[in-house]
């Protein structure tokens, strides 16, 4: 038995939280050891992190900085809760991973796809998710649903045409390695996307089991 590293992606508002937590239950009926996750985030340290990038503030952030962070996190994460987890054969559910970084720091911000190839490689090294499944739905629906959460973060506050690039740039991903991701239509009720998860829980456990 091998571990397993899934990650749920998507633009704001797809429900990734919702549905990585209703996997995990499936997965855990199936007697797996389940490991919930997320970026930036997943240890304390990394937690700090997500609070400052994340956190709207007076003094624009740029975006090098952004990156390091996002990256600086992710290498916290990994060391100390994905790598461990996948070594003793947990299934990791984690909501974001590298493939916002593309999308948010490299269509969204602009940034160079070579400079954030870099620094996945010399972050993750080999290491990639086994499966992304990418949480898609039309931009104006997600930010009426990241609205209605509360008051919106340093991300959610940015305009249209940065979530258009954004959500571009998964479908573009997605479309390009078929192998690896899963896309999953997110505006669709609630009880349709998780009856596709429940499509997808054989093929899981298949893997799972080597």
């Amino acid at each position: 038995m091998t571990g397993l590293f899934i990650t749920l992606e998507g633009p704001e508002g797809a429900g990734k939280s919702t549905n990585r937590e209703y996997l995990a239950e499936r997965l855990r009926d199936a007697g797996i050891e389940v490991v919930l996750t997320r970026e930036p985030g997943g240890t304390p340290l990394a937690e700090r992190i997500r609070e400052v990038l994340l956190a709207p503030v007076e003094e624009v952030m740029h975006p090098d900085t952004e990156l390091l962070l996002v990256f600086a996190a992710r290498a916290q994460h990994l060391a100390e809760v994905i790598r461990p987890a996948l070594a003793r054969g947990a299934v990791v559910l984690c909501d974001r991973f590298t493939d916002s970084t593309y999308a948010y720091q490299g269509a969204g911000r602009g940034l160079s796809l070579e400079r954030i190839a870099a620094l996945e490689t010399f972050v993750q090294g080999d290491l990639r998710p086994d499966l992304t499944l990418v949480f898609d739905l039309p931009i104006e629906i997600g930010m009426a649903r990241a609205s209605a959460r509360g008051r919106l973060d340093r991300f959610e506050q940015e305009g249209r045409v940065f979530f258009e690039a954004v959500r571009a740039a998964f479908l573009q991903r997605a479309a390009a390695d078929p192998g690896r991701y899963l896309l999953v239509d997110a505006a669709q009720p609630l009880t349709q996307v998780q009856q596709a998860l429940d499509v997808l829980l054989p093929q899981l456990l298949e893997r799972h089991r080597g």
